[in-house]
Order: C-alpha cells, then sequence, then structure tokens
C-alpha cells in the first residue's frame, strides 16, 4: 500500500533513530467528531492540548494516542465547522440536493498526530488496518485545519503531492506561500508577511525605535519575528533582544526569558507567540509582578477570551495587536449552546466537553455528578461567547469556500455533453476549481485566493481597555489593509487608545534619547545603529535643496542669500558713478574737438579717427554698466560681446592713428610715396575689417554656446553666487586674446615711433596708454579667476573703466600738451615783435 510505505517515510522524518521505542505515533484514533454523507468534508483541529506519551515495543498493534487537557476554543471551531455545513445543506441555493458529511480529527497539538489524521482523510486508513477487506469509506475532497503553522505545514507536505487540497483558519506562516512546496495549500486567514510589516509600522508610527521580542521556537514565531525584524530594519527600529520559547520548554527556559525581559532597557515588547506558548510565560511574569511594559501581539493572543478574563494578567491592560477583522455570525450561539452528549451518546469527547464546562463528571452520581441537564446558554466563557468571532469566522469562511468550489465543480459536471467528464468530484477538480472561486458569504467579505492561497489582508487594530464592569474589552482603534497604497495601509485613532500606563500617555522606548539641533549622532561601538550618543551637528538631519540653508538652530531651512552685483549697493553705485564721469569727459572731448575741428591742430590729429575713438571710448564707458545687477540671459550675452567690440573697435582707432603717425613721417623722406597706401579710405578700412574679426568670433560664440546666468552653489555653502557662465571658456579667451594681440601690437608700433621729431608727435602717448591698458589686462586675469563671486564681475567692471581712462586722458592729453606749447609760441613771438617794435621807434638809425 503507497499510503502505509508514506507512513513509514513520515516516521522516519519525525522519529529520530534514538527515540524509535519512544514514540508518539501510534494508531490513528477514530474522527472525534464525524457525519458521512454524499460529499465528506475533512477537518483537523487541535481540541486538546497535549498528547499523553507512549511507550510502544513494536510487537503489538498500538493503541491510539491519548490527548489531555480540552481546548474550548478548538472545540468551538469544530462546531463552528458544522455549524457551516448545515447551513449549507439547509439552503436551497448553494449545493442544492447535496449532502455535506464532515469527518473532524483531533491533533492534540501534534505533528504526527495531524499526519496522521491527514493520511486518514485521505484514504480511509484507519479502517484499512483493522479489517482485510479494505473497505474504503467516502474519500473527503477537502481539508480544513489545522490551527497553527507547524502542523499545517507538516499536512500540506504530505497531501501536497496528491492534489488534496487544504485550507487553513489560523496557519500565519509567510512560509506557506510556496506553491512549489504547498501546491494544494489555501487559507482564509492573512499571511504573516503582511502582519509583520503592520506591526513593524506599527511601532514606528509610535516612535517605538527600541523593542524586545518573544517569539514561539516553531514556524510561527520564527518566521513571523524573521520577516519583522527585517521590515523593522527597513523603517529604523532596533531589536534589543529576540528570545525563543516553547510551551514544553522547562521551568528554567522561562525565567531566563523573564530575566532578559527584566534587564532590557526596552519598554515595548512584541510578543509573536501561539496562545499555547504564551500563557507559560505570562505565568511567570504574574509571579515576579513584572509591570510597566507596553505589549504588542500578534493575532494568535491579542483576542484571547482566556487572558483576557484571567485576573492575575492585568498587566497586559494596554497591550495593543493586528486581530483579524470580527464578524457575526447569526444563529451560530443558538447552535452552540444546543450542543448536548445526548446528540452522541456514544461520542466520549461531547461528554468531556461537558464535564469540562459544568466542571463535574458522568461516572460521579454525587453532588460533583453530571445530570445532562445542565444548560449551556447559562454560561459565559470562551464558548459560548460570540462577541469575537474572529477566527470563528474564518473556519466558517474555510467550508463555504470548498462548497462554493463544489457548486462550480458540479455545475460543469452538468453543463458538460461529455459523459465521460461526468461523475463524482475528485479532489484534483475541487483543487483546480478552488484556484479561481470567488464569493462572498454572509458577513458581506468578498473571497478569492491569488496565485499563492492567500486572501486579501486586511487587520483590526485592537486595544485592550477596562470596561465599566471591570471586564476586558477589545476596543478596534485602527486598522491595516494591504490592498491600499504603502502609504495609506495602516490607519490608527490613536486618541482612542488606553496605554500600559494611563490614557493619553505614550509610553517612551527608545536605546537613545531624540538629539536635540544642532547636534549628529554617532553610534556606539557594538550596540544597534539605535544607540548613539549625541555631539554637535546632527547626521540625521534631512538635507535642505540646493537653494537653502539650515538656520541657526539646525532645525529648519531658510533661503540662501543670493548675491551679485546690485546697482544700489556702494561698489555699484560708485561704477556707476565713474562710468558716468567717463563718459561725460569724452562728451567733452568731442565737443572741443568738435569747435576745433577747421584748426590745424585737430586736423593733424586725423579728426576721423579721433571722433570714432572717443565715441568707442563712450561705449566702453557704457558697457561696463552691464555687468552691474540680476544677470539675465540677455544681459549675459550682451556684457561680454559689447566689451569685446567696443574695446577692439577703440584699439584699432588708436592702432589706425599709430600708423599714420608713422607714415607721415616717413613720406617726408625723398622720393617717399607712401602715404597713398595708408590714406582716408584705407584707415577707414583697417579699423573695419578689424573690428569685423572681432565680431565674427562673438557671434560664433553666441551661436555654439554663449554665455547664461548660473547659480554657483559651489564656493559658498551659505550663498548662492549668481553669475553668468562664459558657456564657451575658448569663446571668452578668443575675444580677450584678439583685444590684447591688437593692443600688443599698437603698442610696439607706437614704442617704434617714439623717438620721431617732436612735431605733433603723439606716439610716445599712445605709448604710455598701451602700456597702461596691458598693465591693467595682465594683472586682470589672475585677479579674474581668483575673485569670489561679485568681486570677479567688479575686477572685470574695474579693468573697462580703468584702461579706458587711460586711453582718454594720455591720447588726448597729447592734444591739450601741444596746444599748450602752440599758445607759448605764439605769445613769444608777440614779444618778438614788440621788442622789434619798440627798437625802431625808440633807437634812431645811425
Amino acid at each position: 500500500d503507497a499510503f502505509l510505505l508514506m507512513l513509514l517515510i513520515v516516521r522516519g522524518i519525525f522519529m529520530p533513530a534514538s527515540a524509535q521505542v519512544c514514540s508518539l505515533l501510534g494508531q490513528p484514533a477514530l474522527p472525534s467528531l464525524s457525519a458521512e454523507r454524499e460529499i465528506n468534508i475533512g477537518a483537523i483541529f487541535s481540541i486538546h492540548r497535549n498528547a499523553l506519551l507512549k511507550m510502544h515495543n513494536y510487537t503489538s498493534k498500538p493503541d491510539p494516542t491519548t490527548c489531555v487537557s480540552l481546548n474550548l476554543r478548538e472545540f468551538k471551531f469544530a462546531q463552528a465547522l458544522i455549524f457551516a455545513i448545515e447551513e449549507i445543506n439547509n439552503s436551497t441555493q448553494l449545493l442544492p440536493g447535496i449532502s455535506l458529511g464532515y469527518k473532524i480529527y483531533d491533533s492534540c497539538r501534534s505533528i504526527a498526530q495531524t499526519i496522521l489524521s491527514g493520511m486518514a482523510l485521505m484514504n480511509g486508513y484507519e479502517d484499512t488496518l483493522s479489517d482485510t477487506s479494505c473497505p474504503r469509506p467516502p474519500a473527503t475532497l477537502a481539508i480544513v485545519g489545522e490551527s497553527t503553522s507547524s502542523p499545517t505545514i507538516g499536512l500540506a507536505s504530505v497531501v501536497g503531492p496528491f492534489s488534496l487540497p487544504v485550507i487553513s483558519h489560523f496557519a500565519t506562516c509567510a512560509c506557506l506561500s510556496d506553491r512549489k512546496r504547498y501546491p494544494s495549500f489555501f487559507r482564509t486567514i492573512s499571511s504573516d508577511y503582511y502582519q509583520s510589516r503592520a506591526l513593524a509600522q506599527l511601532v514606528k508610527h509610535f516612535g517605538w525605535t527600541w523593542v524586545g521580542t518573544v517569539r514561539s521556537r516553531n514556524d510561527y514565531g520564527n518566521n513571523g519575528i524573521a520577516a519583522f525584524e527585517e521590515a523593522a530594519k527597513e523603517v529604523g527600529v532596533c531589536i534589543e533582544y529576540s528570545e525563543a520559547i516553547l510551551s514544553s520548554d522547562p521551568q528554567e527556559q522561562f525565567l531566563k526569558t523573564l530575566e532578559v525581559i527584566k534587564k532590557g532597557t526596552a519598554r515595548v515588547v512584541l510578543a509573536f507567540m501561539a496562545l499555547g506558548d504564551f500563557l507559560p510565560l505570562l505565568k511567570v511574569i504574574s509571579q515576579h509582578k513584572i509591570r510597566g511594559i507596553q505589549w504588542v501581539g500578534s493575532e494568535s493572543w491579542i483576542t484571547s477570551q482566556t487572558l483576557a478574563e484571567t485576573k492575575e494578567y492585568s498587566f497586559l491592560s494596554g497591550a495593543l495587536g493586528f486581530a483579524i477583522a470580527n464578524a457575526k455570525l447569526m444563529g451560530l450561539r443558538e447552535f452552540l449552546v444546543n450542543v448536548h452528549p445526548d446528540q452522541e451518546p456514544n461520542n466520549e469527547l461531547l461528554k468531556e466537553f461537558w464535564e469540562t464546562v459544568f466542571q463535574c463528571s458522568f461516572r460521579n452520581n454525587g453532588s460533583n455528578g453530571c445530570t445532562g441537564s445542565e444548560r449551556l446558554a447559562e454560561l459565559h466563557n470562551e464558548y459560548t461567547d460570540v462577541s469575537e468571532l474572529r477566527i470563528v469566522n474564518k473556519v466558517y469562511t474555510a467550508v463555504y469556500a470548498v462548497a462554493y468550489t463544489l457548486q462550480n465543480v458540479l455545475k460543469d459536471f452538468r453543463s458538460s455533453t461529455n459523459s465521460s467528464k461526468r461523475g463524482r468530484p475528485t479532489p484534483q477538480m475541487v483543487l483546480k476549481y478552488m484556484r479561481d472561486v470567488r464569493f462572498t458569504v454572509k458577513t458581506g467579505e468578498e473571497i478569492f485566493f491569488d496565485e499563492s492561497g492567500d486572501p486579501v489582508s486586511r487587520y483590526d487594530l485592537v486595544n485592550w481597555q477596562p470596561a465599566e464592569d471591570g471586564s476586558v474589552q477589545f476596543e478596534h482603534v485602527g486598522l491595516y489593509d494591504s490592498s491600499l497604497p504603502s502609504q495609506q495601509r495602516l490607519q490608527v485613532n490613536q486618541g482612542h487608545i488606553l496605554w500600559v500606563e494611563k490614557r493619553g500617555q505614550l509610553p517612551v522606548s527608545m536605546c537613545s534619547e531624540i538629539c536635540p539641533p544642532g547636534t549628529r549622532k554617532a553610534v556606539q561601538k557594538g550596540r544597534p545603529v539605535c544607540c548613539y550618543d549625541c555631539i554637535p551637528y546632527s547626521s540625521d538631519c534631512f538635507p535642505c535643496d540646493l537653494e537653502y540653508w539650515s538656520n541657526e538652530r539646525k532645525d529648519g531651512c531658510v533661503l540662501k542669500v543670493v548675491e551679485f552685483l546690485y546697482y544700489t549697493e556702494i561698489m555699484g553705485v560708485v561704477f556707476c558713478i565713474f562710468s558716468f564721469i567717463g563718459v561725460l569727459l569724452t562728451a567733452m572731448v568731442s565737443f572741443l574737438f568738435y569747435l576745433h575741428k577747421e584748426t590745424s591742430i585737430v586736423r593733424a590729429n586725423n579728426s576721423e579717427l579721433s571722433f570714432l575713438l572717443l565715441f568707442s571710448l563712450s561705449l566702453c564707458f557704457l558697457c561696463s554698466l552691464t555687468f552691474i545687477g540680476r544677470p539675465t540671459e540677455w544681459s549675459c550675452m550682451l556684457r561680454h560681446t559689447a566689451f569685446g567690440i567696443t574695446f577692439v573697435l577703440c584699439i584699432s582707432c588708436v592702432l589706425g592713428k599709430t600708423i599714420v603717425v608713422l607714415m607721415a613721417f616717413k613720406a617726408t623722406l625723398p622720393g617717399s610715396n607712401v602715404m597713398k597706401w595708408f590714406g582716408p579710405l584705407q584707415q577707414r578700412l583697417s579699423v573695419v575689417s578689424l573690428t569685423l574679426i572681432q565680431l565674427i568670433i562673438s557671434v560664433l560664440w553666441l551661436t555654439i554656446s554663449p554665455p547664461f546666468p548660473y547659480m554657483n552653489l559651489n564656493y559658498y555653502r551659505e550663498k548662492i553666487i549668481l553669475e553668468c557662465h562664459l558657456g564657451s571658456a575658448l569663446g571668452f579667451w578668443a575675444v580677450l586674446g584678439y583685444t590684447g594681440l591688437l593692443s600688443i601690437m599698437c603698442f610696439l608700433l607706437a614704442f617704434l615711433a617714439r623717438k620721431l621729431p617732436d612735431n605733433f608727435n603723439e606716439a610716445k602717448f599712445i605709448t604710455f596708454s598701451m602700456l597702461i591698458f596691458c598693465a591693467v589686462w595682465l594683472t586682470f586675469i589672475p585677479a579674474y579667476v581668483s575673485s569670489p563671486g561679485k568681486f570677479t564681475v567688479a575686477v572685470q567692471i574695474f579693468a573697462i573703466l580703468a584702461s579706458s581712462f587711460g586711453l582718454l586722458f594720455c591720447i588726448f592729453s597729447s592734444i591739450y600738451n601741444h596746444l599748450k606749447k602752440k599758445k607759448k609760441k605764439k605769445k613769444n613771438q608777440y614779444y618778438i615783435r614788440l621788442r622789434l617794435t619798440a627798437t625802431k621807434y625808440l633807437c634812431p638809425l645811425n
């Protein structure tokens, strides 16, 4: 038998060689609750908390495993499954004419028993072992269960290869979403992947960056905390300690965990634990009276009525955690309170349940004996309470998921024309159709499964708060919905939360206090990043935008000062005044030239080039104004090109005057005919040609890569330098270099003509003016490169004004000097004539 081989494999996996004699694997028991009909649904619940350890010698068939300590919550799950099945059987809309049955097994919180129960549900294995005729009872088409992750992992691993669907109501381990390992697994409860991320967002929301964690040492706890730690790291939450325990651990392990919690500085503790593992720890904490801890819980225990009703656990008041959304199931309470042992007189589980809830015994006829007349409706315990049906609703939903899947299968059977496709549904068919099932239950919730078999993850955020009657109620204070955008998934009504100490007082759980403004974090060696010392200047300050700068307290961003040369500041005003003075002086000289334009001195000074030179000097003075004010796209292009063209025009005029002086004195030599090659027309053409070259260079510069306004953020951190970027540095230096080349040529020619006869020889003045011009611009280059901010512009303006004034004073002072000499000569001639006249009349001829 293939299933016998599977059983032996499972025994080898779960039973080490050193424990072959001592085993929990016994003969699988009969279903705890069953009612077999046309189509059966299997179920496995941990109806008992423990399985008794038995010694097996393997010489005879072992007895069924004995389980102890009835779990009312799990028994309630089993009854909820029966309630859902009976409701479906009575429905005329869902599976009409089909009668559903059930076979419910008790796993006793044992992985081995869960696997044995799953194998029994696959093929009725319990009858096969006891009867050689091998009668095969109706096979189950799906299994609902188990309530915890580790047994469910074992169950899904065994039945998965046989395509038998397993749909769990409470196994939340994210590992079960692996379709390759668990191809037939589904669940109606959310995966812990989302719960762990929700918990990380929750602690971050309240500013708890320093937390401790306690987990169940099983798949549920290990995977849940691993996912939480990963998510917590992403949001900047640090874990001080992480303890792992199981209910079967010795007392020393719980005391060790208690000491870790006591010595820890974290005031927030996340307990990602199964309820059965959490109870022993709570007993130890209660005995040692540990108080003042803000507990954050997982869905396994956060809505447990058992914990809430136990006064010894009052220190859990204010606990916070995510729970499955609550629901109301009409008619469930009536169904639960009508359960009675007389319904199945031979069912020992019902008798045990009755004895547990009423603290009596059917084997005792005395005062403590059970009469059967006791009324469940008069009890108020975890079983009869229907105010918290969060997980019960998931059992209910799981049954309906199977029912709607079966309806879809049978619907296709009836509509199929192929007779070979008709017949009884098989687990393989149910698995195929369950992947695409979509329905809405009576609670209004729409149910469907994603490609991993998981539903949409939604949680209620609940807070433990005392009611007026002294009991504890689970107050709804928020929610988490994974279907929403990441920033909107967590919604918290913080004003309604009761904290561990008092209402409105949010607990603080940080390894280090928040650093004050103006300081930075220095991580403490060997400790998590949440533990740090605060030293001046904070590394966790968010950077300001490039246009902003931190204020003096380092707690806000202020706009940086934008620096450029304003017209209104002192430096700008001074430059404007000197610029206008230069224009005024140039205009005065032009006016004097115009008044004396017919005189020989003006004519000898080449009046046409002189007027053009005065005009270009006026433009030079005015172009300095384009460097003042806020740089714009047009001003940046105008300032550099206007400067280059006007100065070349000016130097071209001076160069023409210099050549005229040289040619004039050369023409006085006998046989010289040189002046006809440099007449007025040639002078005009030379000025135009030289200026045109500069114009072409400027046009190329503006076309290829023109200057543009630029916010320089690199020179100063506290302010922005608004300047004109050159665009093309080659273009700028080409313009400046061409101007310098003409200046040097002019200087050399004037220098050669300086010793010519002093009959109105202005060459020496041109030489001096060019010497000033070249000196100014040679010193400009290093000053321009090294000057910061607006001082770069100031250096350029100064160079323009200084060289312009040098040309104006030096060249045109030659005219003033010649006029002065001529006036003196006239005065001397007047005195000579006066003396001759006097001599003529006063001294008689001999």
